[in-house]
């Protein structure tokens, strides 16, 4: 069974984040309204498009997503 996007972004949750992966799924994981179980690229990409202000840019989310479809293969 798939994880879904939020559960696979969870283990980017860092105190100290240094990367824009680490410091989405921080605030991912402070967003009462996510998604939390979806595994749908539009969905998601629709959501943070419209409350995802704590991103400097949807390409982190582009970026997160690929590794996500690439973990998500195996």
């Amino acid at each position: 069974m798939r994880k879904s996007f939020y559960h696979f972004l969870m283990k980017y949750r860092h105190p100290k984040p240094n990367d824009t992966i680490s410091g989405f799924a921080n605030a991912a994981f402070k967003d009462h309204s996510f998604p939390k179980t979806s595994e749908d690229y539009d969905e998601l990409s629709r959501y943070l498009e419209m409350n995802g202000h704590y991103l400097p840019s949807m390409a982190v989310f582009d970026e997160a997503w690929e590794e996500y479809i690439e973990t998500e293969k195996r």
